[in-house]
């Protein structure tokens, strides 16, 4: 751990300035620290040497520490493949190689892609997680398109900065919990099911053993609508980006 990149975030347990709980079955938990990740990559032509691949407990994907020529230290998305002592860049002609950073309108079609800028300049916003990656499909007409992990396909600018390859921790999805003080560890609390609360708690409530649920759709607690209502807004602004929308599994 860099301790010039790493900062302490305040914990809050779900609660907001008031003290109320907004956000339900948090708190606990052990103490972590924040790394400072850099998602531009902007220090165009200055090579990078890869120290350390390390662990980050606020995100999902390993995190790699890399010294630039000039010196200067930062955190870096580790992609799959990423070993200590490779060389990463961010440059307009570098070659086409894991961990290295270009233009998107330079990449050839099929390549996969990760920390994503839909907005040149702003960081990469698309494809953070671990194990991600999105798919170039084509460019044309100063867009370049993108196929989603999720099946979904949309336009952002060609003039946006990618780096090449998937980003790592691959298997995390497979991780087994495997019992509650881990769950109390990470800071998550328990979660109570709403079919056996009483009726004044929850929608689902009430009853006598086993029963069903009762009401047509499915609610929160507050009665709420969720499970097949569409939140989208209808006016967003990359709407039109949207060339197909992502495969509903039935």
């Amino acid at each position: 751990m860099h301790l010039p990149l790493t900062s302490k975030i305040k914990q809050h347990s779900g609660r907001n300035n008031q003290g109320r709980i907004t956000v339900r079955h948090q708190g606990g938990g052990n103490k972590i620290i924040y790394r400072t990740v850099d998602f531009k990559q902007n220090k165009e032509g200055v090579p990078a040497k890869v120290l350390t691949i390390e662990y980050d407990p606020y995100r999902t994907a390993f995190i790699a520490l890399v010294c630039y020529a000039d010196g200067e230290r930062k955190y870096i998305l580790a992609p799959q493949g990423l070993i200590v002592g490779m060389k990463v860049e961010t440059s307009r002609t570098v070659p086409f190689e894991i961990g290295n950073r270009t233009l998107l309108e330079r990449i050839p079609v099929g390549t996969a892609v990760y920390n994503v800028e839909i907005l040149p300049g702003k960081g990469g916003q698309i494809a953070r997680s671990a194990g991600s990656s999105v798919q170039i499909l084509a460019h044309e007409a100063g867009h370049t398109h993108l196929k989603m992990s999720s099946g979904e396909v949309r336009k952002v600018l060609s003039k946006g900065f990618a780096s090449i390859g998937q980003v790592s921790n691959s298997e995390h999805n497979l991780v087994n919990i495997g019992k509650a003080g881990r769950s109390r560890a990470m800071g998550i609390r328990p979660t109570v099911r709403g079919s056996v609360m009483n009726p004044k708690d929850h929608p689902y409530g009430g009853g006598e053993g086993r029963t069903q649920r009762g009401t047509r759709r499915p609610k929160t607690k507050w009665g709420k609508i969720t499970g097949g209502r569409k939140t989208r807004n209808k006016k967003k602004w990359s709407n039109t980006l949207i060339l197909k929308r992502r495969t509903h599994k039935r």
